[in-house]
């Protein structure tokens, strides 16, 4: 699957099949959550909320590209991140974009 943040596939005619996407929401648990809050205190990154982040991004793309293979898409452009804090210490992440067929 081509994955694009760009609107269109150079050299490709496209037709069109939707809107995909794929979300999740993610949490640390409370031992990391503690630590993570210690590390306010004293300034720098917060890489256990990092991780989330990254671990969470992938899982959302993962499930965006599951909605486009089962359209039968052969990439996704215009693909966008999206993300916002549920709870303390957890977030949602949202990967959409549009679901594409070679001509």
């Amino acid at each position: 699957m081509l994955l694009l943040n760009i609107d269109y596939v150079p050299g490709k005619e496209l037709e069109v099949l939707g809107i995909v996407k794929g979300t999740v929401v993610q949490s640390k648990n409370f031992g990391k959550d503690f630590m993570a809050g210690m590390k306010t205190l004293v300034g720098g990154e917060i890489t256990g909320y990092t991780q989330m982040i990254t671990e969470a991004r992938q899982i959302a793309t993962k499930r965006m590209v599951d909605e486009a293979t089962e359209l039968g898409a052969d990439a996704i452009i215009n693909i966008r991140f999206g993300s916002s804090s549920v709870m303390q210490g957890a977030a949602e992440v949202l990967a959409y974009g549009t679901a594409v067929k070679f001509k």
